[in-house]
């Protein structure tokens, strides 16, 4: 037989054997039932010990080249595994099915998959985020993960492991019980929010309570008020759920009701943020939040309430949640018509993906039973360690501290932009929240900001990348995370901003 040993070679003998014998089947000097020499006369004929083809003989059979019969001795198998599994080895063999388009030459990469309308949309929408492992400056999104509590963390988790409590089995599809009373308790103490812990939903993130909103209580057409400018992923929710997008200013007092009566009085959904809107943070008065109540349930439409990072506020008493306000104003004979959502990812880390959602007591059965038909629960240890977290104090101690940090880092922000960028941007105080919005000059593109920003390791977002409808002569705006920066993060990222302006007027 010809296989080519090497003494010399770093590559053990037994395992040139195996790529001799390999190479003969795939290429088809041994064929398929070929009754191969016994392991003894091999080694003979190589020269090398039995043992060392008995090793090769045993690695073939168990990958499916080889196979035994008894009296027959060992033969090649009727079909290699490469065959079974159509995965050629050898290019030359390779044809390439007529369908598929020959790769462009100036492109260097595989032409585009033609999507739907709708996947279209999700891409482009995901093209526009910005991803980074280590965030920079003043990337959206990020809270203090500097101080979050990891030995504290780990020790509850080690904890439940010890005590044999660390849950893997199958979840509750509206998440773990101990872990909504908890939930329940905080959010009715410190937003105002009323509901039992049946109303509670587990849920891995936001943007999926978002999406689980669109998709059960939207149907395709229906039309839903977005603040304008706001959120873009709850755009995304609402329009992969097929509904029409309705755009609504926002103005001082927060979403303009009666403008959205006039432009969309039969609307199913109205998708809000009236405790700090995102991204202007502004509050929604009084008198907006009860016109808003009332439209809802003359149209007997929905209102999601994302309340996004309303446990950070750092001067007055904290607002009451819309929700509330519906709870308490409601009649008996008329369902509470807010469905509000929560997250962790603000107070403790986006890594987390666990937030909440709470619907009125009409709907609980309704989202039961669609969330079995979607991702059925969120992961169950970290739950449990999260139950525990907060039933023992560690949560809200957790939230102070955060509130007096960022409170602080909101000072050297300010004081930085003054300082260094004081010609180029207008930036006040703001009561509440993670960011800052930061104005530009007249006539100064925030894209272009933007743009010249990231040349400099700067991660800013453009004030119209939230809006719908660009207004006739709007102003641009940078909108600025702080919170999760240090001082000498927000500094340095302040002087990359003064960097890019220099930059710009050099340009122009």
């Amino acid at each position: 037989m010809l296989v080519a040993l090497d003494a010399n070679a770093s590559t053990p003998l037994h395992r040139q054997v195996y790529d001799g014998l390999r190479d003969a089947i795939l290429a088809g000097r041994l064929a398929a039932g070929e009754r191969l020499p016994s392991t003894r006369v091999l080694a003979d004929d190589l020269g090398v010990a039995r043992n060392t083809v008995t090793l090769a003989f045993e690695q073939l059979r168990a990958e499916g080249y080889l196979v035994g019969h008894r009296g027959g001795g060992t033969r090649v198998r009727d079909a290699a595994p490469e065959v079974l599994l159509e995965v050629p080895r050898r290019p030359a063999r390779v044809r390439e099915p007529a369908r598929v388009p020959a790769r462009p030459a100036t492109a260097g990469r595989l032409a585009p998959v033609a999507l739907p309308a709708r996947g279209a949309a999700l891409v482009a929408a995901g093209r526009e985020h910005v991803e980074s492992r280590e965030p920079r400056a003043f990337q959206l999104g990020t809270p203090a993960i500097d101080i979050f509590p990891a030995s504290l963390w780990m020790r509850l988790t080690t904890r439940r492991w010890k005590r044999g409590v660390a849950h893997l089995g199958e979840g509750d599809v509206a998440g773990d019980p101990e872990l909504r009373a908890a939930i329940t308790a905080h959010v009715g103490n410190a937003r105002g929010v009323r509901c039992t812990p049946e109303q509670v939903f587990v849920v891995n993130g936001a943007q999926q309570a978002l999406d689980f909103v669109s998709r059960i209580l939207l149907d395709a057409g229906d039309e839903v008020w977005m603040e304008d400018p706001g959120y873009m992923h709850a755009r995304i929710a609402v329009r992969d759920a097929g509904a029409r997008l309705v755009p609504v200013p926002v103005d001082d007092q927060g979403l303009d009701v009666a403008a959205g009566e006039r432009l969309a009085p039969q609307a199913r959904l109205a998708c809000v943020t009236p405790s700090h809107q995102f991204p202007l943070g502004v509050v929604m008065s009084a008198p907006r939040r009860l016109a808003l109540l009332a439209w809802a349930r003359r149209a007997n439409a929905w209102i999601l309430e994302d309340d996004y990072d309303s446990e950070f506020r750092y001067s007055g008493r904290p607002l009451p949640c819309l929700q509330g306000l519906d709870v308490e104003r409601s009649a008996r004979d008329v369902d509470p018509r807010v469905l509000y959502v929560g997250t962790f990812s603000k107070t403790l880390a986006p890594g987390f993906r666990l937030a909440y959602l709470i619907v009125p007591e009409s709907l609980v059965d309704t989202f039961r039973s669609a969330r079995r038909a979607l991702d059925r629960y969120a992961p169950t240890l970290e739950q449990g360690v999260l139950t525990d977290f907060i039933a023992e104090g560690h949560y809200a101690r957790h939230v102070r501290r955060a509130r007096a940090l960022y409170a602080e880092r909101q000072r050297v922000m300010l004081d930085a932009v003054d300082s260094l960028l004081a010609g180029e941007l207008t930036v006040a105080p703001d009561a509440a929240g993670l960011h800052l919005v930061a104005w530009l000059r007249e006539g100064v593109d925030d894209q272009s900001v933007v743009q010249a920003a990231l040349r400099e390791g700067v991660a800013t977002s453009a004030l119209s990348r939230y809006r719908m409808h660009e207004a006739q002569g709007a102003r641009g705006a940078l909108v600025l995370n702080y919170a999760g920066f240090d001082d000498r993060a927000i500094t340095a990222g302040v002087h990359g901003l003064r960097r890019a302006f220099a930059a710009l007027s050099r340009v122009h």
